[in-house]
């Protein structure tokens, strides 16, 4: 796998993002009536803004593009589409990133045959290097870099680790490994926990 940039993101760094994405759908004047998550990255940013604003109408489709590891499928593909009628509704569709914008293209797109009253995109990591705009985002990001959502250490993280050279069996080496080739550190203890700890490898 190429070298790429990666960051971290923390438990606690989502939950300040989410609130601060919270205010900023208020403070608009929008006032969904129903709450669409993109599945997978979208269902915890989705049920936190939710919680913020104080709305129960919360449903989601699954939309798949990556596989671990940030390996990036041909096409989006709507996996699971949406089971609710949401005709003439306000809609607020939330995801935790616009990365290239094909994701949020294709949900929007997906949305719009079931006929809304209105729809607007929210996302806490918004890249500028997407080809489609969002109403509502915490952050920008203007370097691009591979974000890593606690939700999804461990799969991200394994699969990155899949490409190691057999000769690393040490949690030290592994952890160094993921500093020189994707430029982020994790501890000890989160890497000896997606590891597994093989006995043939040293404490």
């Amino acid at each position: 796998m190429k070298d790429m940039q990666c960051e971290l993101i923390s438990w606690s760094e989502v939950q300040r993002l989410c609130l601060q994405l919270a205010k900023q759908i208020k403070s608009s004047g929008f006032i969904p009536e129903l709450v669409v998550a993109i599945g997978r990255g979208g269902y915890v940013p989705a049920r936190l803004v939710c919680d913020y604003l104080d709305i129960m109408a919360l449903t989601s489709i699954k939309i798949e593009l990556y596989t671990s590891g940030s390996t990036k499928m041909e096409k989006a593909v709507i996996k699971y589409p949406l089971c609710n009628d949401i005709r003439d509704q306000r809609v607020l569709i939330v995801d935790d990133v616009n990365d290239s914008g094909d994701t949020l293209e294709l949900a929007q797109a997906h949305l719009q045959t079931f006929q809304p009253r209105e729809t607007k995109i929210a996302v806490i990591h918004n890249k500028i290097s997407s080809h489609i705009p969002v109403d509502y985002y915490a952050r920008k990001v203007i370097k691009w870099r591979w974000l890593i959502y606690p939700w999804a250490i461990h799969e991200d993280i394994s699969g990155f680790l899949k490409d190691m050279p057999s000769s690393i069996k040490s949690i030290e080496k592994a952890q160094q490994y993921l500093i020189d080739k994707f430029n982020f550190r994790i501890s000890k203890k989160q890497l000896r926990n997606i590891i597994g700890m093989e006995n043939t490898w040293e404490p």
